[in-house]
């Protein structure tokens, strides 16, 4: 029987190491070889940003081989390896890193394949060794190039030059945290099947093209932080796929579009810090796939009251500060139940705060201060508790919480007692804590620390204690 068994193992090993053998017979027969000529084009575009002192001489067979280079993907055309995407820059811990003095080679724009050329941290030294887009050199990939990214490189400089128009292949065209100046070229409407258009944190200057407009496409658009100026073009109302929309932090003007009510995809529209006004337009409320609404830090004017704010029902954010609204703030706000943010800091608000705000689900900061809010807070100390310095209602000198109705850890921050001692909530009503209705009962017990069920429920609690305590007795001691 042994001899049996360890004959059934020496057969399992040999089919196991025949199996082993035939599969990387058929790997070696699947590796396909690089063309020289794409080989030799890529280690020179590579040292052009990495150093001479780079030879590839580890790696097996080739770039595409089984040691690849960390940034280059590979596919096969014709039989033959061709660089289809190059990343270069410190990405990952094992990514080339560039050289001090760093340059664009010819033979990148050799390489007939490549889809996806990035870079990231390369540019890093605008002071000594300023580098500018090879836009000329560039339309060599228009056939090929569907992703070009430019980010976080302080060292690249200049406009962006107009051969961009020629990419017309691009999906992804992302300039983010670069040293670029000028103004947006006009005929980057050429580039129709973009679905990704980045272009924050640089110096751009100008309007915003209406040719933008023609990207029917496109899915994000950030012309953040830049020094754009001039009014939203009315074009930017035909992108009606449009998901992002950020024009944050520019020098833009005039009033709010009345256009954006278009976009019906919409989830994020970010306008904040700049130079809007006219008022809050109707057209806000018509966008219902809205989840982020930022216009904070604008001379807006005009008041909430006018909208009818439940309409949004996927709103998680709403940043409305410091943009010089008026009059009361409107209950609809209540009716916004996946409502996390709401930002009114900094206007000129008047009027009652609505209690019915402390009953919304989601919410986890509102930020109140800095208004002239009159009157009682009529929350509960639970919601002062969950919401800590994220409940702002400091510098409404003529706002004030009941005092004894909750600790001095959870008494709103900057918020004065009222003098009169105040009430918590309406009397003569039975809604829950929150909604800003209970009995005075409910008062007197909540403040002495008991819970709000009322007398009966407290001697009911007594009596069923006493039960169970002698009937304990009973079991464990026994009758004396």
């Amino acid at each position: 029987m042994g001899m049996l068994i360890r004959s059934n193992h020496f057969t399992l090993a040999v089919c196991i190491l025949c199996l082993g053998v035939w599969c990387c017979g058929q790997a070696d027969s699947e590796v396909a070889p690089m063309e020289k000529a794409e080989q030799t084009a890529l280690y020179s575009a590579i040292q052009g940003f990495v150093g001479n002192w780079w030879n590839g001489s580890d790696l097996y067979p080739d770039p595409c081989g089984w040691t690849p280079i960390q940034g280059v993907s590979c596919d096969i055309v014709g039989g033959l390896w061709y660089v289809t995407a190059l990343s270069i820059g410190p990405v990952h811990d094992n990514s080339l890193g560039c050289a001090p003095n760093v340059e664009f080679r010819q033979q990148l724009f050799q390489l007939k394949h490549l889809k996806s050329l990035s870079f990231f941290n390369c540019f890093i030294s605008p002071g000594r060794h300023r580098i500018t887009i090879p836009g000329g050199k560039l339309e060599k990939l228009a056939g090929s190039l569907e992703l070009l990214e430019f980010r976080a490189n302080p060292g690249l400089i200049g406009q962006v030059p107009t051969s961009f128009g020629y990419l017309t292949r691009l999906q992804s065209l992302v300039l983010l945290e670069n040293g670029l100046t000028g103004e947006l070229p006009i005929n980057i409407g050429n580039l129709s099947n973009l679905n990704r258009l980045v272009l924050a944190g640089n110096r751009f200057t100008g309007q915003i093209p209406d040719s933008v407009g023609s990207l029917k496409e496109l899915l994000i658009l950030d012309l953040s932080r830049n020094s754009l100026s001039g009014h939203m073009p009315f074009a930017l109302g035909g992108l009606t796929s449009l998901l992002k929309l950020d024009l944050s932090n520019n020098q833009l003007k005039g009033k709010l579009l009345g256009e954006i009510a278009y976009l019906k995809n919409l989830t994020l529209l970010d306008l904040r810090n700049n130079r809007f006004s006219g008022g809050l337009t109707q057209s806000i409320v018509e966008m219902h796939s809205l989840e982020e609404l930022v216009l904070s830090s604008n001379p807006l004017g005009g008041d909430l009251m006018s909208l009818e704010w439940q309409s949004l029902q996927n709103l998680v954010i709403l940043d409305l500060s410091n943009v010089g609204l008026t009059g009361d703030i409107p209950e609809s706000l209540c009716g916004l139940k996946r409502l996390r943010f709401l930002g009114l800091s900094g206007n000129n608000l008047t009027g009652d705060l609505p209690s019915k705000l402390a009953s919304l689900p989601s919410l986890r900061a509102l930020y109140l201060n800095g208004n002239n809010l009159t009157g009682v807070l009529k929350f509960s100390e639970e919601f002062y508790g969950k919401m800590g310095r994220r409940f702002g209602a400091w510098n409404n000198p003529n706002l004030c919480y009941p005092v004894g109705l909750m600790t001095a850890t959870n008494a709103p921050y900057g918020v004065k007692p009222c003098q009169g001692g105040g009430t918590l909530l309406e009397p003569n009503s039975r809604a829950k804590l929150g909604d800003g209705n209970l009995n005075q009962n409910s008062h007197f017990i909540a403040s002495s620390g008991f819970s709000s069920y009322g007398i009966h429920g407290l001697c009911w609690f007594f009596l069923v204690d006493t039960l169970i305590t002698v009937l304990l007795l009973n079991l464990f001691v026994g009758p004396i």
